[in-house]
């Protein structure tokens, strides 16, 4: 992280410094001029090579990866005396904050130039000198990923971040497009869908990637500035326009002639925005840090920042999101979203986090993918507000004490970060998944197709019983492979492994029937034909090698081996 504001030496951290937060750009402008404005300072950034891969050139590797961990020095270094590169002056602006020369803009901005960089809020002068040099007023940056549907290259726009400040975020700082951000777009379900909730939208990274597949997405946020960069964002990076009404807290001509899927944007909280309504698929990346609220000391000084503080105690947002998004799906509708979780004293994590399951009614898969202690998990979030122990010490340590004392008022012994899928059942049906799991190593991404495939062989499989499943015929999914591992000399192998490329990577190791059955599953004969070859290889009783072989069989199916002909 940058350095942080200088704070004076106390028991308690300092607020920060007030700070105006500019407009969101393209405030002020009308719907058809935004849209000309953006078309053309769309083909000017293309044209001028500012993508992610451009930015990767002009950088080179290890300026980019020194980049990617907030360390500006190796950028700057590669960027000196380049400003006639347009894609290097364009970095230099807009992802360090560095000042630019105004001719230099001019030049890499061909068709809108710094004036029309200047009226769409992008830009400002450096100086008094009007004619000088021009620095930053966000950050817009290239956005380029793969999501279930496929992969999308877009600019994304949000407020400028700590490394091109030099300072700490303001309250109401709009987050761009982070690593938490990705990952939810890329473990989302991309089934086509009539109505999407993006809640908490913040840039509108997530209504983005849904209006790819939806027939029409809806964006919530207590934020008005966040939902102004949405608006900026919808409109800069689709064939239609988003204009954000800030008096009536809607979209009034969302939906305009073009490709994807109108973005209506509202203002509220949490659910609160879309009351009685339904949708067949809500993503959220809710405010889930769990930040000290009220305790007094330390805790009534730490900054609450809109973008992650949810304003509630320990994980209570998250808690009340899974038991309460049931209230806006409609039937078979899935809700994804990310969440932190305590591990409180005594309790397992997945019995608590389980509870929550089944108050809500739902369908519900939790993957936990990562464990932090009270302490990490506060240095974490700490940097993240921008304080740090080297510049300020004294209010490093009282809010690292907050938190400290926060977590132990309530025997928190760790956090667990992680993926949270909830589907609603039919009408009238009852739920049939309750599964929770922690995997912690690397993943295949993107996971979307993946879990749907998933939530699809978790209702194949529960629509039949032991005898359904021994008359299906099963073929092995293409990304398993087998590995053997022998003792030096021996025949005869002493573990065999099946192991899934794809997905969470798992790996299963199986008996020598369930190998053998593996092996021959290519969809001609019957799972049950199967049992009964094998059954006369080994010379066992075929209903005894059903009974061990089934129930696993069953399990490959629901994780991904084995797949359904037919």
């Amino acid at each position: 992280m940058p350095p942080a504001d200088a704070a004076p030496a106390s028991a308690t951290p300092a607020a920060p410094d007030a700070v105006v937060s500019p407009p969101p750009p393209g405030a002020g402008l009308a719907p058809a001029e935004l849209a000309t404005a953006a078309a053309r300072l769309r083909e000017d950034l293309a044209a001028a090579g500012f993508t992610v891969d451009g930015v990767e050139r002009v950088l080179g590797p290890v300026a980019s990866a020194a980049l990617h961990r907030e360390q500006a020095v190796p950028a700057r270094r590669a960027l000196r005396g380049r400003d006639s590169d347009p894609a290097a002056a364009l970095a230099a602006l807009f992802l360090l904050g560095d000042d630019v020369p105004r001719a230099a803009l001019d030049a890499a901005l061909g068709r809108t130039g710094v004036d029309g960089a200047r009226r769409l809020g992008l830009v400002e002068a450096a100086g008094a000198a009007d004619d000088d040099a021009v620095r930053a007023v966000v950050d817009l940056r290239p956005y380029a990923s793969s999501d279930a549907a496929g992969p999308v290259t877009w600019w994304l726009s949000s407020d400028l971040g700590e490394l091109a400040t030099g300072g700490r975020l303001a309250p109401d700082h709009v987050l761009g497009a982070g690593g938490a951000s990705l990952t939810l777009a890329q473990v989302t379900v991309r089934t086509p869908v009539g109505r999407v909730l993006d809640l908490g939208t913040g840039c509108g990274i997530q209504a983005l990637h849904a209006a790819r597949h939806a027939r029409s997405v809806v964006g919530t946020d207590i934020s008005r500035r966040a939902l102004g960069f949405t608006a900026f964002n919808t409109a800069f990076n689709t064939a239609f326009n988003t204009a954000f009404d800030a008096a009536t807290s809607t979209v009034p001509d969302a939906g305009l002639a073009g490709s994807g899927a109108p973005i209506e944007l509202r203002a509220g909280s949490m659910l609160e925005p879309v009351a009685g309504e339904r949708f067949d698929l809500v993503v959220s990346n809710p405010p889930f840090v769990i930040t000290p609220r009220g305790g007094g000391d330390g805790a009534d000084a730490l900054p609450e920042y809109e973008y992650r503080d949810g304003g509630r105690a320990g994980d209570d947002v998250v808690r009340d999101l899974v038991t309460g998004v049931g209230a806006v799906l409609a039937p078979g509708g899935v809700a994804q979203l990310l969440g932190n979780w305590e591990h409180r004293r005594g309790v397992p994590w997945d019995e608590r986090v389980g509870a929550w399951l089944d108050a809500a009614g739902l369908d519900g898969w939790v993957v936990q993918r990562e464990v932090q202690d009270p302490a990490e998990y506060a240095e974490t979030w700490i940097r993240d507000g921008g304080t740090t122990p080297e510049r300020e010490p004294a209010a490093w340590a009282a809010a690292y004490d907050a938190w400290l004392d926060d977590f132990a008022a309530r025997d928190v012994e760790a956090v667990g970060f992680g993926i949270v899928t909830l589907r609603r059942p039919l009408d009238g049906a009852r739920p049939t998944l309750r599964r929770l799991e922690e995997r912690t190593g690397p993943v295949r991404q993107p996971l979307g197709g993946h879990l749907a495939a998933a939530l699809t062989a978790h209702d194949w499989l529960t629509a039949r019983d032991d005898a359904a499943l021994a008359g299906a015929r099963l073929a092995v999914a293409p990304d398993v492979t087998e590995e053997r591992f022998h003792t030096p000399g021996a025949p005869d192998p002493t573990v065999v492994l099946l192991r899934q490329g794809d997905g969470f990577g798992r790996a299963v190791q199986a008996s020598t029937g369930l190998a053998a059955l593996v092996g021959a599953s290519d969809g001609e004969l019957t799972v049950g034909q199967l049992v009964g070859a094998i059954a006369a290889l080994f010379e066992v009783p075929a209903d005894d090698l059903a009974g061990e072989l089934l129930p696993t069989v069953r399990g490959l199916v629901r994780d991904g081996f084995l797949v359904p002909v037919g």
